[in-house]
This record gives structure tokens, sequence and C-alpha cells, in this order.
């Protein structure tokens, strides 16, 4: 169970994903959007030169899943919403 609320979460995510996650990401070509939080799971969109690489999984994982679970809490979710379902994250 996490010990904070979606709304609590929305502030230190918001702040590791600009200023920690996308710099790394900017390097390559690529950018980060966080779209939403929702029961303990942030949806990202993976952006840019991310867009179809074939790192963009790992990336995901190593970078940005890494980054926000040690920063905040280790049960966070991570989920990438592909483009053109920003608006059908419940079916993610």
């Amino acid at each position: 169970m996490m010990p904070f609320s979606d709304e609590d979460l929305q502030a230190p995510v918001s702040s590791i994903i600009e200023n920690k996650i996308a710099p790394m990401l900017a390097r390559d070509g690529g950018a980060i959007k966080l779209l939403d939080i929702k029961n303990a799971k942030v949806y990202v969109q993976l952006q840019g030169a991310c867009v179809g690489c074939s790192a963009s999984g790992s990336t995901l994982k190593y970078i940005v899943e890494k980054e926000l679970k040690a920063a905040i809490h280790p049960d966070l979710g991570i989920v990438n919403v592909p483009q053109g379902m920003e608006n059908k994250l419940e079916e993610l």
C-alpha cells in the first residue's frame, strides 16, 4: 500500500522528471511528459527521438523507473503511454 496519495506524488514526480530525467533524455534528442498519476501509477509519454526507438523500453525501465522508485517509493508503477492513447489511460 502506497503511503502517499496521487496528489502527494504530483510535485515530487514532476520535479524528478523535469530536473533529472528530461535532461538525460534530451541529450539523445528524446523528451518525456508526465500525463497523470492514478493509483500510484505514473503515466508518462516518451517523446521526440524516444518514439520508435528500440531502446525506449530500456530507457523507461532503467532511467525513468529507477529514478522515480529510488527517489520516491519502490512500489511506484510507471506506464509509458503510446502516442494516441493519452485519453485511454484506464485501458493501459
